[in-house]
Formats: C-alpha cells, structure tokens, sequence
C-alpha cells in the first residue's frame, strides 16, 4: 500500500522548484515514514535547486533540515515507534566502515539510508536531498535518521536543529573545542553563522566578533552571543579584529560562508596558535592561495567541519534539552513561518539577505 504526499520537487537545475503530488512506497527493512510537520529552508537546498553542486541527481525532493512525526515502521526498526517526535539526521553513522570503527562516527563514510521508495505521478524515482527530503508531508528515512525528542517541544524549532543549529554549534564546540575565556570570530552571520556564535557562547568564549558586510545580519548576532560587529564593507576586517583582541588576534575563527576571500580573511586574522575552521559550502571552482612560510609562522590549524563533527543520537537531544532550558536561542533563528508553496519565495528572501530561517509548517 503507498502513502500520498505532496513536496517540493526540482526537476531542472536553475529552475523554479514546484510543490508536486508524489506516492511512497511502505517501509523496507530498518526504515520509517515520517509525517513532516516542519522543514527549515536552508541555503544548501538553494545550491541543489541552483545545480551548484553539480547536476546529477535530477529529480530532487528538496529539504534536509526536519523534524515531524513517525507515522510507520519497516521491520527490525527497535529505536523509534508509531507516534515518536522525531529529527531527522542526514547523517546516520553505520557502525560499521572504518570510521566508525576506529572510534570517529562523525565522519561515517557510508551512512543509513532508506531505499529509494518515493516516485512521481509517472513513476519516476525522487532523490531526496542528503538521503531525507523533508519539504513535503511525508518522507521516506532510514530508523537511524530519526532521533526522538519530547513531542512537547516547537516542532519548527526543532526542525532547525536537524541542519543549520547543529551545523554551528558543533563546530564551535566539538571542531574548534572553543574554552572559557577564549575569543572568536564569524564570518559570515546567516542561520549557520549565528549558531556558531551561540556555540562559542556555550563554550565559554568571552570575546566574540560576528563579520558581515549586511548591517542588519550585524544586529541579529548581538542576540545570539556576538560581542562585537565588524562590516567588512567599512574596513579590513582583519584590521578590525586584531584591533578588539589587542594585536593578537583571535584563538578561534570560523567561515561560514564558502568564500576563498572570506576563508583567507579567516584565516589571518587569528592569534599564534589559533584554530580556523571552514563551514561554508562552497561549490566548485574556488581556490585559496596558501603563502606557505606565513601559514607556518602562525602555527595552529585549519581544518572543515561537517555537521559540525555531531553525533545525531547523542547532539539532537542536548540541544532540544538546552533549548528547553533557555541556553540555545531557536525563536530569533524563526524569521518567517511559511507553506509549501511559498518555497520558492523563501529562496529569493534569503539570497535578499531577509532571513535567518524560512520553516515551512505543513498544512
């Protein structure tokens, strides 16, 4: 029996993505159909949509940044039941390649999907974006792809925390390791952004420099931890944080925006020692020229995080546990609250520079 199901679906890279009916076939082995309450619209399915990561893969069920309900189960799924709040991960270690195994689960190289179950009204396979598709009401997720947390909580918020949220705020604290009494910079203050901030918070950082060139993006940080703002259109924004820091320079700094020029400016303006970490996505092409001595001089590190190095099962739940507590600020990361249809608008207010997060609620 197959379950009906209307989603966003991308059919040509640089075209409008439509809302479409679609039917999903009942859960295999290890698999469940989630009932989608909310998805937040995250500037990576724009890069999808747009064709920047490449143009395989076409037909897209957009989404990867969800939560909802479990509506039903394939066999031998033990970790969630009918009825369960979940979030969905689009990483769900395996157990078993040679990360997981060596003790490093973060970076799984062969994570859990479902099977590819879901079809347009001709019958032709969906892809779901990162193995979940979540704009849409229902979706087909591996059992490991869904994390349960308390169905008391905002389902909108929690849908943020599958993607962006987590992306930031581990890198903060698990890529960088950020401690008490340390500074930080961020360039780059979208959704993503902005959660970093709120890591380095959490960690304990007491100077904390949010870099944008969008004044308005500038005043969203001070909300979330920023100490102090720097407009990268004002100035040399490497000028500007070593200013703050006394000469030195920052011990952490994070690029949250895929930019080779954003990335250098990351990169020198940290303090001897220090960490930089690469967050953004940045598509083909992009090259960072590397002087070698200086890059040696500095010492420290570079290094990518992604997803920022989580562990769903064990990072969803403190976070919705933090949020519950009023330590990780989700409501300011809601910009707009809109519906299926209105995706493709959500798209364009964000490459406006509008939002932090669009979350689509299902009707």
């Amino acid at each position: 029996m197959t379950t009906k199901a209307r989603g966003v679906i991308a059919r040509i890279p640089g075209q409008a993505a439509l809302v479409e009916d679609f039917t999903i076939d009942d859960p295999g082995p290890n698999e469940v159909l989630v009932k989608v309450l909310s998805s937040g619209v995250c500037h990576t399915d724009l890069g999808v949509k747009l064709g920047t990561y490449g143009t395989d893969g076409f037909p897209f069920l957009l989404g990867h940044e969800g939560h909802g309900i479990v509506e039903q189960v394939g066999t031998g799924v033990t970790n969630v039941k009918k009825g369960d709040s979940v979030i969905m991960a689009w990483r769900a270690p395996c157990g078993k390649c040679r990360f997981c195994l060596n003790g490093q689960p973060s970076f799984c190289c062969n994570s859990l999907n479902a099977e590819k179950r879901m079809r347009d009204k001709n019958g032709v396979t969906l892809n779901p974006v990162l193995g979940i598709g979540t704009f849409c009401t229902h979706t087909l997720v591996h059992s490991g792809q869904c994390v349960p947390v308390s169905a008391s909580l905002p389902s909108p918020q929690m849908s943020l925390i599958g993607c962006g949220v987590m992306t930031g705020v581990g890198a903060a604290l698990y890529a960088a390791g950020v401690k008490p009494g340390s500074s930080a910079a961020v360039f780059g203050c979208g959704g993503v952004g902005d959660s970093v901030i709120q890591g380095a918070r959490l960690g304990g950082a007491t100077t904390i420099i949010a870099v944008d060139i969008d004044p308005r993006k500038l005043e969203w940080a001070k909300q979330f931890g920023a100490t102090h703002t720097v407009n990268a259109l004002e100035g040399d924004p490497v000028a500007a944080i070593k200013a703050i820091t006394n000469g030195h320079g920052v011990n952490n700094s994070f690029e949250a925006v895929g930019s080779a020029r954003t990335l250098d400016q990351a990169l020198w303006c940290r303090d001897l020692a220090g960490t930089c970490v690469f967050i953004g996505v940045p598509g083909p092409g992009p090259t960072l020229e590397l002087p070698l001595q200086k890059f040696f001089d500095n010492g420290g590190s570079l290094r990518v995080s992604w997803y920022g190095d989580c562990l769903p099962t064990r990072d969803f739940p403190l976070l919705a546990n933090w949020y519950s507590q009023g330590q990780l600020k989700l409501d300011e990361v809601v910009t707009r609250i809109i519906r299926l249809e209105e995706t493709e608008e959500a798209f364009e207010a964000m490459k406006r520079g509008e939002t932090l997060r669009s979350v689509i609620v299902m009707d």
